[in-house]
This record gives C-alpha cells, sequence and structure tokens, in this order.
C-alpha cells in the first residue's frame, strides 16, 4: 500500500517549524499498511496535573494519519486535511515515550479513515483515534 523506500528522515524534516517539531513528534516506521511515530511524555505535553494531556495525544494522531495519507496521494494535485477526530484515553502516563501506529480502515477517492492507537513502551494502550481526513483538489 505504502509506496517502498520511504526517507523516514525526509518526513521528519517536512515537521521542521510545526507543531509536530514543537512535541518532538518523529516518524518511526513506514510498513507495508501502517505508519508509526513516537512523542515524548514531558513538560511539552502534560497537561497541568503533570500527565500526557489527551490534546496531545489527538495531535500525535492527526500528525501520522494526516501524513499517511498525504504519503498515498499525489500531492501535486491534491491536498489532504483531517475532516474529524475521535478519541479514547484509556490509560495515564507521566513520563518515557508513547508510539502511535496508524493503520487504514478505508482509502477512497475523496475521504481516508485510519485507526490510530497510541501505546507506551510497554506495549501497553493508551489511547485510540479514529481520523478521517478528506482529500481535496489544490487550488
Amino acid at each position: 500500500m505504502f509506496p517502498k523506500n520511504i526517507n523516514v528522515k525526509l518526513i521528519d524534516e517536512a515537521f521542521k517549524n510545526t507543531l509536530m517539531s514543537h512535541l518532538d513528534i518523529k516518524i518511526d516506521e513506514v510498513g507495508e499498511d501502517f505508519i508509526s511515530a513516537t512523542m515524548p511524555v514531558n513538560s511539552k505535553t502534560h497537561q497541568p496535573l503533570g500527565y500526557l494531556h489527551g490534546g496531545a495525544s489527538l495531535a500525535l494522531a492527526e500528525s501520522i494519519g494526516s501524513m499517511a495519507s498525504h504519503l498515498l496521494i499525489d500531492s501535486e494535485k491534491y491536498n489532504t486535511f483531517g475532516l474529524e477526530i475521535n478519541a479514547n484515553h484509556i490509560k495515564s502516563k507521566r513520563d518515557g515515550i508513547v508510539k502511535a501506529i496508524a493503520r487504514p480502515i478505508h482509502l477512497g477517492k475523496q475521504t481516508h479513515i485510519w485507526d490510530i492507537r497510541i501505546e507506551d513502551e510497554e506495549g501497553n494502550l493508551v489511547s485510540v483515534s479514529r481520523l478521517t481526513n478528506i482529500i481535496t483538489p489544490r487550488k
């Protein structure tokens, strides 16, 4: 499904000076049918009580899901934008790293739907999201 030999470092370069770089989100791997990224759990991603902020988890989920759609479209002809995202936060986390893995549910001509699971270092589920992206012609 995803093109082979994707340069993960080039994707991270595209994140420079964006929310993704501020949150230290890094693309980890692009497999045949998934994309994964990591984000540290620290003062940049905490809520006031010192736990991972649900909004930071959503930012990670939307970033990786949007990048996944971008890799599948002709970016010279089309843009992809997040249309809707929802999440269930399962487990709290104070420090360390979380890893998000996005897998497609639906890849249509005008919409892509992604299942995104965020796990801690031990593989415990921290959050699960569903992202719908819309594919629009470039203007």
